[in-house]
């Protein structure tokens, strides 16, 4: 690799290199997309270590777009000639490119150097609206896409040499899966990192990008986003609200910065799904964070909002263990999560604590409605004696977390 010297003392991530592997050397674009900060970079040298203990010959091309030696690289034609010089016709070039959103039509230069068959192409990005639309455009069917994520709970105790406690978990729900953190100690000196992060992806990845000039509301959208997961989103109920305050902000806009914070990685959009019509609905979407830390950084860690910190924290675990989910209704009610994979379904439902008979009822019997026989349990945070109920299973919060 040209004059650069990757860390050594690496932290793997197996589940991540897993799914990739198999697409090595394919001339197919390998896309890792997510929030800043979730590990991307480190990734990617994994990835170099990996492919150089495959094939000593293999030349690796980096590109680092956060710094400054590379600040030359612009646009697609800046890209273009650095890769093209750094090339080896007789061998194969592993070309690494991270942060790509940052280069100037990108899209036309991965087009271009796609073409040369022994181009082996990686990239990383923090926008997923810039990085599927462009792709999606230029190279349609020619890249594969690697969502990459916070530390799941596992792979959090295995960066902090931590047991799997009571005590282990809350740390987890406090300060969130950030690899950095292992530099840290969890403690309030977190949440000066974590502010930092939050502040970077508002200011590079919503305001500097979309040139959003109302960041007074910005601010509070996400505060109110933060105080609200895992609630129905309204932007109509949100602007009338804003009238009422001598503030006049239409749906529409209240709707567009959502999508920005979603598409910074910064928030989870996820739709209602129909269960009984097998449809999404179009309107009443939910949120939650990407990661627990930067939330708790904006809206404070309370006792009270365990409830949906535990919400939010297992449907980070769903997205981490490759489901896709979306909220569930049936007739007038709720499905925490409909999770579908490989032509396979679940349902979950979360509840803080099941120790009351009208709780135990309610969560247990919306999935008792659900006429189908795909696999449905109810994730408490507090252990339940008899492990189910009516057929229903029944899974400690912990147990949930350390399952693959």
């Amino acid at each position: 690799m040209h004059n650069y010297h990757y860390p050594t003392n690496i932290k793997e991530r197996p589940r991540y290199l897993s799914n990739i592997v198999p697409f090595i050397g394919k001339n197919l674009i390998k896309v890792l997309t997510g929030q800043r900060r979730v590990g991307k970079s480190y990734l990617l040298f994994q990835l170099m270590q990996y492919i150089r203990r495959q094939d000593g010959k293999a030349n690796l091309i980096y590109i680092n777009k956060e710094d400054l030696q590379f600040d030359s690289i612009r646009n697609a034609s800046d890209l273009h000639a650095y890769v093209l010089s750094k090339s080896v016709k007789t061998e194969r070039n592993c070309i690494f490119i991270d942060e790509i959103q940052d280069i100037v039509e990108f899209e036309r230069a991965l087009r271009s150097l796609l073409l040369q068959e022994n181009n082996d192409i990686f990239i990383t990005g923090s926008n997923a609206k810039m990085l599927s639309g462009e792709l999606a455009t230029y190279l349609s069917g020619r890249y594969i896409e690697f969502p990459i994520y916070s530390l799941s709970y596992p792979e959090f105790l295995a960066f902090h040499h931590l047991n799997n406690s009571e005590e282990s978990l809350m740390h987890y729900f406090l300060y969130g899966g950030l690899p950095y953190l292992i530099h840290l100690q969890l403690n309030n000196q977190c949440f000066e990192y974590l502010k930092s992060i939050y502040a970077t992806i508002i200011l590079r990845d919503v305001v500097s990008r979309y040139h959003v000039r109302n960041t007074v509301f910005l601010e509070k959208l996400v505060a109110f986003l933060a105080d609200n997961i895992g609630h129905l989103f309204s932007a109509k109920k949100i602007s009338d609200f804003l009238k009422s305050q001598q503030m006049n902000l239409s749906p529409n806009q209240i709707q567009i910065y959502a999508d920005y914070l979603a598409n910074a990685f910064l928030i989870h959009k996820v739709s209602r799904y129909d269960i009984k019509g097998r449809r999404l609905f179009e309107t009443g979407d939910k949120y939650y964070f990407e990661n627990m830390g930067i939330r708790n950084t904006i809206a404070g860690y309370k006792p009270n909002d365990l409830g949906i910190i535990l919400e939010n924290v297992v449907f980070n675990h769903l997205l981490y263990t490759g489901w896709q989910v979306n909220v569930g209704t049936l007739h007038h009610h709720e499905i925490d999560f409909v999770c579908q994979k490989n032509g396979e379904r679940q349902y979950i439902q979360v509840a803080l604590r099941l120790d009351e008979e009208q709780t135990i009822s309610r969560e247990f019997g919306n999935l008792l409605k659900i006429s189908d026989a795909y696999p449905k349990m109810v994730i408490s945070n507090q252990p339940f004696y008899g492990n189910s109920y009516e057929g229903i299973k029944h899974v400690y919060i912990r147990d949930f977390l350390m399952s693959e």
